[in-house]
């Protein structure tokens, strides 16, 4: 199964639920600015993260985007980064 990179971009306007979604993309990915995390999914992690989300969000105030970049270990995005460097998440071990 080939892991895609995704970025996910969200607005979300309660602070309770802001903070909800933020502990559970730290889960999930690295954490790039305010809102945006950057995020090495494999179809179950992406299905399961957006069922999670799902749960969270009030769909008729907040909003979220989950940007499929390409196939995870193909993929060489064209990034302007202003600041700090912007280096394309890399397979890691997972610790269970």
């Amino acid at each position: 199964m080939e892991d895609h990179l995704y970025i996910v971009a969200y607005d979300i306007s309660d602070p309770k639920r802001w903070r909800r979604v933020f502990r559970l993309m730290k889960g999930y990915g690295e954490w790039l600015q305010l809102s945006i995390f950057q995020c090495r999914l494999s179809r179950k992690r992406h299905a399961e993260l957006i069922a999670l989300l799902d749960g969270i969000l009030h769909h008729q105030e907040d909003h979220i985007l989950l940007m499929d970049i390409g196939p995870a270990d193909k993929v060489d995005p064209r990034v302007t980064s202003l600041g700090k460097a912007f280096e394309a998440v890399q397979r890691e071990p997972v610790i269970v």
